[in-house]
């Protein structure tokens, strides 16, 4: 599996060659593809080949298109990411109600536990407690909506004053662009696996192309939140340095590794706490390094 990050921001051709990314502009450069994990297209002066694109696929290279605006507005996902696709479609639609409450219950127990955590570390003493309050009460399912009013307090600290989830400025285009090129990793892994992303546990929206990772990514925005939050208003390397939260160090089930790797064996974990009806096969990261841990 690759570690690279990829960013393409500058008018040029991308081809494929004896298994290289070939980049084509003012000077030539060559990437092997089995260093790559993930190929950002940033600017629309960019042109690729469907050669190219192919073998990105077949390399498991996750691949995110931006708009004239630079930010992140599509991906490429393969149709088949295992063997036996239709026998894993077939047992997520069988997936229990009643497990699929419980696994959506510890995700937001995660989410907001995390959130928490942040909070200690900028300072909101007391707000920290709130949440730590908040995650212990979460019900299966989350009937009493303990997720939201998780967010209201948190964000209301994060943000500045007067600024929502739904306003512009730096920091929530900072988000944004994390927010993207987290759930492609997301992404990646469930298909790797053989499942939809369509068909989520908690969200179900019918425009929605990826309900199954927003379901599984939630634990993991906070982390994207603390590198957002951290920057200096007008960074011009913003989008560099977001698309890097993959490449964090990582230590999950007591093992070192990065942030991507980490991903792919939490949603393997979920996938095996809905198949095997355990929430508590759930194996989440116990320490990431963000910003001045690093």
């Amino acid at each position: 599996m690759g570690f690279r990050t990829v960013i393409v921001s500058s008018r040029c051709k991308l081809e494929c060659r004896l298994n290289y990314l070939v980049l084509r502009g003012e000077t030539e450069r060559k990437i092997h593809l089995g260093e790559i994990n993930t190929l950002i297209v940033q600017s629309t002066a960019v042109s690729l080949t469907a050669a190219l694109l192919c073998e990105l696929v077949k390399n498991n290279v996750k691949v995110i298109f931006c708009d004239d605006k630079n930010s992140p507005q599509s991906e490429l996902v393969p149709y088949y990411g295992a063997h036996n696709t239709s026998k894993r479609y077939k047992q997520q639609l069988q997936w229990d109600g009643d497990i699929k409450k419980k696994v959506w219950q510890q995700i937001v127990k995660l989410k907001i536990t995390s959130q928490a955590k942040l909070l200690q570390k900028s300072g909101f003493a007391e707000e920290h407690d709130m949440l730590q309050r908040y995650a212990a009460d979460v019900a299966e399912g989350d009937v009493t909506n303990r997720e939201g009013h998780a967010a209201k307090v948190y964000f209301n600290c994060i943000l500045e004053e007067n600024t929502t989830r739904r306003s512009g400025g730096f920091v929530n285009g900072c988000l944004n662009y994390g927010y993207a090129v987290l759930l492609s990793a997301f992404n990646r892994e469930i298909v790797a696996c053989g499942y939809l992303t369509q068909l989520g546990m908690w969200h179900d929206n019918e425009f929605n192309q990826f309900n199954l990772s927003c379901d599984m990514m939630e634990p993991f925005r906070p982390i994207v939140d603390e590198i957002a939050i951290s920057l200096e208003a007008g960074d011009k390397d913003f989008k560099r340095k977001m698309a890097n939260v993959l490449n964090l160090p990582t230590v999950i089930d007591g093992k070192n590794t990065t942030l991507d790797l980490a991903v792919r064996q939490y949603v393997r974990s979920v996938i095996a706490a809905l198949e095997q009806r355990d929430e508590t096969l759930i194996c989440f990261p116990e320490r990431i390094a963000v910003t001045n841990e690093q």
